[in-house]
């Protein structure tokens, strides 16, 4: 059946698509959903973006005729601004029509007392969800760009191997395998049915389960356990182009990225010129406000995690107390904002961006497409420790990430377990 969705501010702020995606059924937007992104509009970071680009895709619908009474959209539905009048809600169930929420919910409770069809209000707001509840609306967040995160796919598989298989596989470094449900570079632990304790690490790439070629420490780091050799394994493999580390804090995401990073531009000659480094700015607490200084001072704190990743990678690899100015004064590191990555074009090289899991699935793909050719990407962060105000573990730009490039070939996603960071670190992600 046919329906009407109401969609709130913050569902067209998270992805600006969402007006496209409700298939053949109607679409209405409260006048005070315009009033709110008119404000929004001027802001510099992502949300302004989202609202600007909002309001271009309605101006443009606007030549389709009037938007008051309703205008076809491309995949057969139909979108409206709706005009709630005042005198319309007189005395709502006492509820105050001054702020634009409660006229939204004043807005689906006409329209579900009028309208034919079923009215479903769309918000990312969890309060007014649970006011529509109360009222007798039907209320949903947005769906299209969520996963299911308790089943993420976590880049390892254990498998069950013959005796005379697990020889061979020693013996050659491969084994021909060609059983179905395997993804491209998915990670194996090899077990025999008689002797569960005998394993071996596998990596299955073009339809063979192939031995990790890693070898020795990477940058002076070594990898502490399994997963960790995983993710050195993608990591310093050309031919995968993007990387996704999922896994809670002291798993080792970021100082794995650094330290293949760093191996890569100053080791190797890989093709790589520059280690570009990048993390969104959301604030965990009270956001400190204006910050003094040019560029550089001004990020230096949001970016303060990756320099203490760095100063122990230089002490690990270079020299005891060595300075981190060292890897800064070659010019090959530069650190960004996420603010100024739009418009850019980026090749030949390494790109970390990390604390992903406060992007946006739309911001995610910004970043995607600014990689140029010859750059590889690594998106690191844990989808339990979400800053933004509209995102969750599962409708996150990392986790929707994952879900969606699982199996290709230039893809590889590895989830981190055990905490390495200390055993404070460990316990109290652990029970806290």
């Amino acid at each position: 059946m046919k329906k009407i969705y109401i969609l709130d501010t913050n569902v067209l702020l998270h992805d600006p698509e969402s007006l496209f995606a409700f298939e053949d059924n109607d679409i209405v937007l409260p006048v005070s959903v315009i009033e709110e992104l008119d404000n929004q509009k001027t802001r510099s970071d992502e949300i302004g973006r989202h609202a600007r680009e909002v309001s271009r895709q309605l101006d443009a619908l606007r030549s389709l005729g009037p938007l008051s009474a309703g205008v076809n959209l491309p995949q057969g539905g139909t979108i409206r601004i709706e005009l709630n009048c005042r005198n319309t809600f007189e005395n709502f169930c006492d509820i105050d029509l001054n702020t634009n929420d409660n006229r939204i919910l004043a807005m689906a409770y006409y329209l579900q007392q009028h309208a034919r069809e079923p009215v479903i209000l769309v918000t990312k707001d969890l309060n007014l969800r649970i006011k529509a509840d109360v009222l007798g609306i039907k209320a949903e967040d947005f769906y299209s760009d969520k996963v299911d995160y308790h089943r993420l796919y976590s880049g390892v598989a254990e498998l069950t191997v013959t005796d005379s298989e697990l020889e061979s596989f020693y013996r050659h470094g491969f084994l021909e395998f060609r059983q179905n449900g395997l993804l491209a570079h998915q990670f194996c632990i090899l077990k025999t049915a008689a002797n569960p304790s005998q394993s071996a690490l596998a990596r299955f790439c073009q339809g063979k389960l192939q031995k990790l070629s890693l070898n020795g420490p990477v940058y002076g780091l070594k990898a502490l356990n399994k997963e960790q050799k995983f993710a050195l394994e993608l990591l310093l493999d050309d031919t995968v182009k993007i990387v996704t580390l999922v896994g809670k804090a002291g798993t080792g995401k970021t100082i794995l990225a650094l330290a293949a990073g760093l191996e890569k531009v100053f080791e190797e000659s890989a093709g790589y010129n520059r280690l570009l480094i990048t993390r969104p700015i959301v604030p965990l607490g009270n956001d400190l406000g204006y910050l003094p200084g040019d560029k550089e001072e001004k990020i230096r704190p949001w970016m303060q995690p990756i320099y203490d990743n760095l100063e122990f990678l230089c002490n690990e690899h270079i020299q005891a107390n060595g300075c981190v100015d060292y890897l800064f004064n070659t010019g090959k590191i530069e650190l960004e904002v996420l603010t100024y990555i739009r418009g850019r074009s980026i090749p030949r090289q390494f790109i970390i961006c990390d604390e992903s899991q406060n992007l946006s699935p739309h911001a995610v793909k910004t970043i995607l497409t600014r990689v140029g050719r010859g750059s590889k990407i690594v998106f690191t962060g844990d989808p339990e420790q979400i800053d933004h105000p509209y995102l969750d573990a599962s409708s996150n730009g990392l986790s929707y990430l994952v879900d969606r490039i699982k199996g290709e070939e230039i893809s590889g996603h590895v989830t981190l377990i055990k905490g390495e960071r200390s055993g404070i670190a460990e316990l109290g992600a652990r029970l806290l």
